[in-house]
C-alpha cells in the first residue's frame, strides 16, 4: 500500500495544472446511458473513481475508451446489456447510484445496489427515490438493493427537496429528460456540476432551463443523440491547491482556475490576509503579508462554503493568528482529520458539528492516517508547512479525487514522494 511522504518548509513557486472534475465527470458518464448514440467526454480526470464508474458502465453494457492517456472518454452504449449495477462495484463509490435515473428513463426498470464510498457520515438516498417514485417509478428495497420499475415510463411531476441534494438533483435531471410532459425541481442544487450536467443533456437534445438557479424546468423528449463536451475545472482540486501556497508559503498560478467556481472558499481566503488575483489563464494565490488571520467558516450549499473544502481550510488556519470557529453543516462526522492533526501539533477542539481551532506557531511531522478523501489532502497540506517529515498512510483515499498530487506539488518545488510499502 502507498504512502505520501512529506518535508515540510519549502515555500511553493511555479504553476499547478487544475483538472477536469471528478464530481462533474462523474454525473456525465452515466448520462452516455440515455442515448443509443456516443457521448464524448474532453478534459476528463485520470482518478480512480472515474475507473470505477468506468467498470460500473461496462457492467451494463456501455463501451468506453480512455484516449489521449484518459483525457477523453469515449461512451457508446447502443444497447444496454444488464439492468443490474451489482454491489461489488457499487459499494466502491457513493456516485454509482446515478446509473438509476438514466436506465429507468431509457429501459423501465434498474436494479442498483446502495451505494458505498468514504465515511463521512449519511447520505441515504431517499430523495432520489422519492423524486423517482414522484415520477411514477415504483421502487422496493429487497436485500440491499433498489429494485426500480416504470411500466409506461416516467412521467413529468413537480419535486420540491426537503433539502438540497447535488447527486439527487443530478439523477431527477437525467431522468426527467427522456419523461413525458414537464419536470419542475425546486430547492435544487446549484453548484457548478449541474451546470455543466445541464449543459452537457443540452448538447445531446434534452430542454433544460434553470440550472444554477433552485428552480430546474425540463420538457421531456423522445431521444437524445450523441454529443462532445468539455468536462469543467474541479473546483475542489482547485480550492485544495490554493491552500498549498498559503500554508507553505511562496507564489502558485493555479492554471485553469476560475474565481467563480470558488467565490465564497476564496472570500474566506482573502480573510486570512492570502492573496487571490484572477489572471488570463487562472488563479495567483500567494501570502499577503507572510502571516495567517483567523477566519470563521460556515460550509453550506453552494455558493456557500464548500464542505469538500472544510478540511483544507481548518488546516491552514492552524497556522493562524488566534482563533477560528469551523462549523459542519452539511455532514454530521466529517471531523474525521482533527485527531490525526492533533497528532501534527494542531490546537482543535470539537463541541458537535464546531470546530474551534487555536492556531499554533508551528505544526510537526508525524505519521498520519487518513480517513477519507478530503482529509487525506488536508494531511498532505498540513505536511506541506510541518517541520520535519510527515507521512500520510491509506493514500488510496488520496487516489480517489487527486491526480499525481505528489507530481503536481513537488514541481513547484514541494519536497514531497510516494513511497510503496
Amino acid at each position: 500500500m502507498d504512502r505520501i511522504v512529506v518535508r515540510g518548509g519549502a515555500p511553493l513557486q511555479g504553476r499547478i495544472p487544475i483538472g477536469g472534475a471528478k464530481n462533474a465527470c462523474l454525473a456525465l458518464m452515466p448520462a452516455a446511458l440515455l442515448s443509443e448514440e456516443p457521448l464524448t467526454l474532453t478534459n476528463a480526470p485520470r482518478l480512480a473513481d472515474i475507473r470505477t464508474m468506468t467498470a460500473l458502465l461496462t457492467s451494463l453494457g456501455c463501451e468506453v475508451a480512455a484516449l489521449q492517456g484518459g483525457r477523453v472518454l469515449a461512451l457508446g452504449a447502443a444497447s444496454i446489456a444488464s439492468h443490474v449495477a451489482h454491489y461489488d462495484i457499487v459499494r466502491k463509490m457513493r456516485a454509482s447510484i446515478l446509473v438509476l435515473g438514466p436506465l429507468l428513463a431509457r429501459e423501465g426498470r434498474a436494479v442498483v445496489s446502495l451505494p458505498g464510498g468514504c465515511a463521512i457520515g449519511a447520505r441515504p438516498v431517499d430523495l432520489h427515490l422519492s423524486g423517482l417514485e414522484a415520477m411514477g417509478a415504483e421502487m422496493t428495497l429487497r436485500d440491499g438493493y433498489v429494485h426500480a420499475e416504470a411500466k409506461g415510463g416516467l412521467k413529468g411531476a413537480r419535486f420540491a427537496f426537503p433539502f438540497v441534494s447535488v447527486g439527487a438533483t443530478e439523477n431527477l435531471m437525467m431522468a426527467a429528460v427522456l419523461a413525458k410532459g414537464t419536470t419542475v425541481l425546486e430547492n435544487a442544487a446549484r453548484e457548478p456540476e449541474i451546470v455543466d450536467l445541464a449543459r452537457c443533456l443540452r448538447a445531446m437534445g434534452a430542454e433544460i432551463e434553470g440550472e444554477g438557479t433552485a428552480t430546474i424546468t425540463i420538457e421531456g423528449v423522445d431521444r437524445l443523440h450523441g454529443a462532445t463536451h468539455r468536462v469543467v475545472a474541479d473546483r475542489i482540486e482547485l480550492g485544495t491547491y490554493m491552500i498549498a501556497p498559503a500554508i507553505a508559503g511562496g507564489d502558485v498560478l493555479l492554471e485553469g482556475g476560475r474565481r467563480d467556481l470558488v467565490a465564497a472558499f476564496a472570500d474566506r481566503l482573502e480573510a486570512a490576509d492570502i492573496e487571490v488575483a484572477e489572471e488570463t489563464d487562472g488563479l495567483r494565490v500567494r501570502r499577503r503579508n507572510g502571516v495567517v488571520l483567523p477566519v470563521d467558516v460556515s460550509t453550506a450549499p453552494f455558493p456557500g462554503f464548500p464542505t469538500d473544502l472544510q478540511a483544507q481550510i481548518m488546516t491552514l488556519l492552524t497556522l493562524a493568528e488566534g482563533e477560528s470557529r469551523i462549523e459542519e453543516t452539511i455532514f454530521e462526522n466529517r471531523f474525521m482529520h482533527v485527531p490525526e492533526l492533533s497528532r501534527m501539533g494542531a490546537s482543535i477542539e470539537i463541541d458537535g458539528g464546531v470546530a474551534l481551532v487555536r492556531g499554533v506557531e508551528r505544526l510537526k511531522g508525524a505519521p498520519v492516517m487518513a480517513s477519507d478523501l478530503r482529509a487525506s489532502a488536508s494531511l498532505v497540506l498540513a505536511g506541506l508547512a510541518a517541520e520535519g517529515e510527515t507521512v500520510v498512510s491509506r493514500v488510496y483515499h488520496l487516489d480517489r479525487g487527486y491526480e499525481r498530487v505528489e507530481e503536481k506539488l513537488s514541481a513547484c518545488g514541494a519536497r514531497i514522494e510516494r513511497v510503496s510499502e
